[in-house]
């Protein structure tokens, strides 16, 4: 550093901090001190290096009770960052301000910490407009009170960018127009207002010369700048983290601004109804970013035309239509986080150089992408649930001959199914030519299913057929038996007017409803349940037999139930052998519950030619109808039985 530009430099220096001692908020010892500390700072060796920062000062002015603390943070001599500004202080603010008139070299001024109401707030943004501040950066804003309309002078400013972020409002009642049209209506190029809650924003009175929008985190909404048309030097808009809902009125937002060339509506809750109004982009638009949204496989119908970079990450997209419109320039596309089960093909994408498509539902991404994305020069498809079959073993080989178009290769390539590779990198994933020959894979399966179909075949025949043998043999013996343990009692004598068959999880509806309404009803019923007719040391199977043997008639409760329990269907199969071995209607099918055919075992074609050429009663829903079923129930085990006192069970005195 010469030794003209170190004078210039202390000079300067040495002139702020007297001006702070020269209005009472430090002392003049205490700017020499600083002046000593700060100024020894400097490079010699004519680097660009930066002065350390200033310390906090901690000021208290004699002429007021309230304290102006700040920050005097000085890289060069072009910056100034205050903090705690309040409306006791902000006019010591507007007098400092007012001496960086045009020409100075202050060019960034930040105000950390600002709490002030609208005539203040408005009275430093009229004495930054006239002086020779081209940046200014506001954190942390609290607008108290007495919002009203203000006729702000935009003239003859040095302005290019105003940024405001965590903006409160504490007035309740005021006109927003006299809010936005302060804003609206700036001749700067950028303006940034962030994190504030802001519900809308004026479409500028006249053409516009803002060129950057940056209105993140607010509450903004499909009504934003509707049929504005001022906005034409507008190239950068940012709308992320607001509450659009609807992606074609966004589109008719963007068709009137001619130059705009950036738009990020990531973070909101867009969606778009395919038989929606059509959308209208700028044509100039050729960056768009939609992460984030609710945007699902329509949305490739609302798109603009000339768009370059595209950004769907994060949303609902399940697969890439073939009829979409073309997007003949589109060079980049995202979309990773989505819900596609495959690579989408280049057909409305001729110009597609990059493609991100990880963190989807892809198994066995399609071999032939390059060839028919012969542009592409990178893709990134890591972290899909990869199935390593015979198939990926293509995709693999594709890898290979792609000369490292695979984005992150090998780590994010890892297989998912089947279980015992889980964790397998694709790049040590193998299998033979052998094992992969698809016209051997075919003959083999050919020749398994045909040996399938007859093994099953035969089994079905196999295991129905010595099951119905087995049950016979057991009828016959129980009968043999019961003929030679007894060979007076020929004829059966009849002690129970009809015998269950139910599941045990449809037992509460046979106990609580089936047996008191009949036993208990009018008339005298005489029912045989297992679990208290069966006689203790016979085999289940004469149990059943002998019941069957010595009712009237055989209820089936049918339900899903029924069909899964092996018991019922011993009993089915009785109760039907006794119906065409002695020629008797003693069937009674109650259908507890509907029952599906596809439940219904092979085995049980019986009961489902019993269900399609009987008659059952189906268990109603509503009350009302009960009495009738109940009725009819009665009349079908209805028969005069003999008691043990000799008289008919039936019979009325």
């Amino acid at each position: 550093m010469t030794e003209n530009m170190r004078s210039l430099r202390n000079f300067f220096l040495y002139k702020c901090l007297f001006a702070l001692a020269f209005w009472n908020h430090i002392s003049l010892s205490m700017a020499n001190e600083l002046f000593k500390s700060v100024s020894n700072d400097f490079p010699e060796d004519g680097s660009d290096k930066k002065i350390k920062s200033l310390p906090l000062l901690y000021t208290n002015s004699h002429q007021s009770k309230a304290n102006f603390d700040w920050v005097v943070i000085q890289n060069t001599t072009e910056s100034l960052s205050l903090s705690e500004i309040t409306n006791d202080n902000v006019k010591k603010l507007v007098a400092l301000l007012s001496n960086f008139r045009q020409g100075s070299r202050l060019q960034n001024l930040t105000l950390t910490n600002m709490s002030v109401d609208w005539n203040a707030l408005t009275e430093v943004f009229q004495t930054v407009w006239h002086s020779s501040i081209e940046y200014l950066n506001i954190n942390s804003l609290t607008q108290l009170l007495d919002i009203e309309s203000y006729d702000f002078d935009y003239s003859g400013t040095s302005m290019k960018a105003l940024t405001i972020k965590k903006v409160l409002i504490t007035d309740l009642y005021f006109s927003q127009d006299d809010l936005y049209k302060i804003f609206a209506d700036m001749n700067i190029e950028a303006l940034t207002i962030a994190e504030s809650e802001m519900i809308h924003m004026l479409c500028p009175l006249s053409n516009s010369p803002f060129k950057y929008l940056n209105f993140l985190k607010n509450d903004l909404t499909d009504l934003l700048f509707q049929n504005c048309d001022k906005l034409v030097q507008l190239e950068k808009l940012i709308l992320q983290k607001n509450k659009f809902e609807s992606l074609s009125k966004v589109s008719f937002m963007t068709s009137r601004m001619k130059l705009l060339q950036y738009l990020d509506m990531s973070n909101n809750l867009l969606s778009h109804d395919a038989a929606d109004v059509q959308c209208r982009w700028a044509e100039s638009l050729t960056e768009l970013d939609l992460s984030s949204n609710q945007l699902t496989d329509s949305v490739f119908e609302c798109l603009p035309v000339n768009i370059k970079k595209l950004n769907l990450q994060n949303n609902q997209i399940t697969s890439v239509a073939k009829g979409m419109a073309e997007l003949k320039s589109l060079q980049e596309l995202n979309l990773a986080s989505n819900r596609l089960a495959d690579l989408p093909g280049c057909s409305g994408f001729m110009s597609l150089e990059f493609l991100n498509i990880e963190m989807n539902l892809i198994l066995t991404p399609s071999a032939d992408f390059f060839q028919s994305c012969p542009r592409v020069k990178e893709l990134q498809a890591g972290y899909n649930p990869f199935k390593c079959s015979c198939e990926l073993q293509d995709f693999i080989r594709l890898e290979r001959q792609s000369g490292g178009k695979l984005f992150h290769w090998p780590e994010a390539y890892v297989c998912e199914y089947p279980e015992d590779l889980r964790g397998t990198q694709l790049k040590d994933f193998h299998l033979t030519e052998l094992a992969c020959n698809t016209t051997l894979l075919l003959v083999t399966a050919l020749l398994l299913t045909l040996v399938l179909v007859a093994v099953v075949a035969f089994l079905c025949i196999y295991l129905d057929v010595p099951w119905y043998v087995q049950m016979t043999w057991q009828w016959t013996q129980t009968k043999r038996r019961a003929w030679h343990n007894h060979p007076e009692e020929q004829e059966t004598v009849l002690q129970f007017h009809a015998f269950i068959s139910y599941s045990e999880r449809d037992s509460l509806w046979v106990k609580n409803e089936l047996i008191p309404n009949l036993e208990k009803g009018e008339g005298c019923v005489q029912l045989c349940q297992h679990e208290r007719n069966f006689i203790p040391g016979k085999s289940i199977v004469e149990n059943i037999i002998n019941c069957i043997e010595k009712s009237y008639k055989s209820i089936f409760v049918l339900s899903p139930n029924f069909v899964q329990s092996e018991w019922c269907h011993y009993e089915l199969y009785f109760a039907h052998h006794k119906l065409f071995s002695e020629n008797s209607n003693s069937l009674i099918l109650i259908l507890l519950e509907p029952i599906p055919q596809y439940i219904v075992p092979a085995r049980y074609h019986k009961l489902k030619a019993l269900m399609a050429k009987r008659t059952y009663l189906e268990w109603p829903k509503e009350r009302s109808k009960r009495a009738l079923f109940w009725a009819n129930l009665r009349a079908a085990v209805s028969i005069n039985l003999p008691m043990a006192d000799g008289q008919w069970c039936g019979e009325t005195d």
